[in-house]
């Protein structure tokens, strides 16, 4: 049960790695939130096992590549709580093959990631956005990464220089390009949209080869999710700190 007071997320591609710790997190910090997966009994399973910690989460089935999911998901939001508080399109795949240049990227490996990385992106948030704008201070937050930096990727030097994933660097970049068009679009409302970068995090889609824990990889986008009115909109930050386009 909730109360009217707590807030209420929903947390996509939430069964593993930051997905599932942001949930982990959100709920530590008492929000009410839904941990979405493509696979509703991992979604359960997943959830089940936060609850036995004592959290308020909750599982929701949620392919944001299927239209029909999505829209069953808005349906039951509405249904239960009619409003949505705090969005998190943590959802994403890497599935560029790295012994390949960039101009040898499958033209099958692009349309892939922009499906899942920005148009399920785009398509979810749309759905739910009359949702977060019954909020009283709804919350969007995309999850990027510090790959969708052009600035970085053409400065010799720079962490990320010569990178090469395109597919996934790009739809990085354009995740980063939408949030400043939505947050451009929701500028004099009480809901803020930003993106983040959450660090390069020890998970499943890098085989385990990060420089930090799952846990503070959820940090950037649990701290957005709860920023208040004074936080940014359209903003590309890691742990608060502005990254360059």
């Amino acid at each position: 049960m909730t109360t009217e007071t707590q807030k209420i997320a929903l947390v996509t591609g939430a069964t593993r790695g930051i997905g599932l710790e942001t949930v982990r997190q959100l709920a530590q910090a008492g929000v009410h939130t839904l941990l979405a997966g493509r696979n509703r009994d991992t979604a359960v399973a997943a959830a089940l096992k936060l609850q036995s910690e004592g959290l308020p989460v909750e599982a929701i089935q949620l392919d944001v590549n299927d239209s029909a999911s999505i829209e069953a998901a808005v349906k039951t939001v509405a249904e239960r709580y009619g409003h949505l508080d705090i969005l998190v399109n943590n959802a994403g795949i890497l599935v560029d093959d790295t012994s390949l240049a960039p101009s040898q990227q499958s033209l099958d490996t692009w349309r892939t990631t922009f499906e899942t990385n920005v148009f399920a992106v785009v398509a979810v948030t749309n759905a739910f956005l009359p949702l977060v704008k019954a909020s009283p201070a709804g919350r969007i937050v995309n999850v990027s990464s510090i790959l969708g930096s052009l600035t970085l990727h053409s400065q010799p030097g720079s962490p990320i220089y010569g990178f090469a994933v395109p597919a996934y660097n790009a739809s990085k970049s354009a995740v980063n390009a939408w949030t400043v068009q939505l947050a451009y679009e929701l500028r004099d409302s009480t809901t803020k949209v930003n993106t983040v970068h959450p660090g390069y995090v020890k998970t499943d889609m890098n085989g385990g080869e990060g420089e930090i824990e799952i846990s503070e990889g959820a940090r950037s986008s649990v701290g957005m999710a709860l920023i208040g009115a004074d936080g940014p909109n359209g903003s590309f930050t890691y742990l608060g700190e502005v990254l360059p386009w």
